[in-house]
């Protein structure tokens, strides 16, 4: 006779926990309580309702928790996660790309010095010490080359933001144009938004900030930085960005993204 992780495995994943939590005579705050895996998430695994879930890894440890809670075999769980779900998803026509006009991937960006901000402020002392040397001189009239020689303000290049803006941090706000599973931690790694999943037009923030990672269950999300829309391409799976102290927005790869429970 098959054991009963056996059988809840030909169940499926959802059956099979939740046929465990019914015989531990277990509500789902109760397990919410003990392992910090919101309610919502673990309806969604028991309804094997893959889309309300943000994928991949996260899902596979979403799972993996729930069963060692519940003292099923996680792995095999998994397992079966994967030949169902993911093989189910990896089947469905490919997905619509569109091309990136938020700049190139990777984390490794400097962010702004503080340096510009330094010789800005030496310039201005320097250029109100002529400015106070040629009103005190015996000369009635200054030459007007000593007054060209007062060094101009750079003013900031194109992409790049005021030194007094970027001291101040950025804006993030976010609005959920369909459901979509949202973990936001800022540049302290201070965790914003907690594996929440926003209802379509639900928003979160602003949160102002050095810098910010976020990463999203699926691309049904629109992203704003200091009030100004960003676009970003559609996804039907797992998706992730980093914002940087300047503003710019740059995707996440898988291993990069921020993770919540």
């Amino acid at each position: 006779m098959p054991s009963g992780d056996n059988v809840g495995v030909e169940k499926g994943v959802g059956a099979a926990l939740r046929d465990a939590r019914s015989r531990r005579d277990l509500e789902l705050e109760e397990v919410e309580a003990a392992i910090k895996i919101r309610v919502r998430l673990l309806r969604a695994i028991e309804d094997e309702d893959w889309d309300l879930l943000p994928g991949g890894a996260y899902t596979r440890g979403f799972i993996r928790s729930y069963a060692a809670f519940l003292g099923l075999d996680g792995e095999r769980l998994v397992d079966e996660y994967r030949r169902s779900a993911e093989a189910e998803s990896s089947e469905r026509a490919p997905r619509r790309t569109e091309p990136v006009t938020i700049g190139a991937p990777g984390r490794d960006r400097r962010r702004p010095s503080g340096k510009l901000a330094m010789v800005l402020v030496a310039l201005a002392v320097v250029g109100l010490l002529i400015a106070i040397g040629l009103a005190g001189s015996d000369d009635p009239e200054p030459p007007p080359q000593r007054l060209s020689a007062q060094p101009r303000e750079p003013s900031p290049g194109a992409g790049q933001r005021p030194a007094a803006a970027a001291a101040a941090g950025v804006s993030l706000s976010l609005e959920a144009a369909a459901e979509v599973w949202v973990c936001l931690l800022d540049g302290e790694e201070e965790v914003l938004v907690d594996g929440e999943i926003l209802a379509p037009g639900e928003k979160a923030g602003p949160f102002r900030g050095e810098s910010f990672a976020v990463a999203f269950g699926n691309g049904q999300v629109e992203i704003s930085i200091d009030g100004e829309r960003r676009p970003t391409p559609a996804s039907s799976g797992p998706i992730g960005y980093e914002v940087d102290a300047g503003g710019r927005l740059s995707p996440l790869a898988e291993g990069e993204r921020p993770e919540c429970t």
